[in-house]
């Protein structure tokens, strides 16, 4: 096991509602109750001689859009030495529920932005966390001609800035085949504690630690 969190390290946890999970908007210890808690706690277990400050600013709702005009305050401003990042989803979701449609383009110049800015202005370490959508209900399917080019940006973004790269939607894929979607996240979307703890262990296995 090589471990790349080092003793001292800052990490937060930025994205949509998938990472905020209900944490604590008074408590900086309060990481929610999804897949940032699962990690951090089993970091914490398997790594108690890291002492590492693990954040939660993810925000339901948000695109990158979103992400891009919090930015300053709610990451450059925390000096993390790790940023990890999921967001996307809500960027298609908006273009079926809402008509309010973001172009792949202005994803990739907005994600792009966030991530130059971590760049200059922090040096820190990124991990990029592929947005997912699963097929439940079916109509979910019909996401996928818009979710699928955001992914394609998400891991081109990590090759560019040589960020770990957390591959979910493919992950998901296998685990469907495994249990159906609705155990891992009954909207597609969402996911249940299974699929929080599938984050979670990925999560991990992307900063070196292997979960059997």
């Amino acid at each position: 096991m090589s471990v790349v969190i080092e003793d001292g390290a800052v990490v937060l946890f930025q994205g949509d509602s998938i990472t905020d999970a209900g944490w604590s908007r008074v408590d900086d210890g309060d990481l929610g109750q999804g897949y940032a808690m699962m990690a951090a706690a089993m970091f914490s277990a398997i790594c108690p001689d890291r002492r590492v400050r693990l954040i939660n600013r993810g925000v339901s709702g948000d695109r990158v859009r979103d992400l891009r005009a919090r930015w300053r305050e709610d990451c450059l401003n925390l000096r993390p030495t790790w940023v990890s990042i999921m967001i996307g989803v809500n960027d298609t979701w908006r273009a079926f529920d809402s008509n309010d449609p973001t172009s792949t383009e202005a994803f990739e110049a907005d994600y792009r932005h966030i991530l130059e800015q971590v760049r200059d202005h922090l040096g820190a370490r990124l991990i990029l966390i592929e947005p997912f959508v699963l097929p439940e209900p079916p109509d979910r399917l019909e996401w996928r001609a818009d979710l699928d080019p955001r992914i394609d940006v998400v891991r081109r973004l990590a090759q560019a800035f040589g960020a770990a790269l957390v591959p979910m939607d493919g992950i998901f894929a296998r685990a469907c085949e495994v249990r159906e979607p609705s155990f891992w996240a009954p909207d597609g979307v969402h996911p249940t504690p299974a699929g929080h703890a599938v984050i979670a262990k990925a999560w991990l296995e992307a900063v070196g630690i292997r979960v059997s």
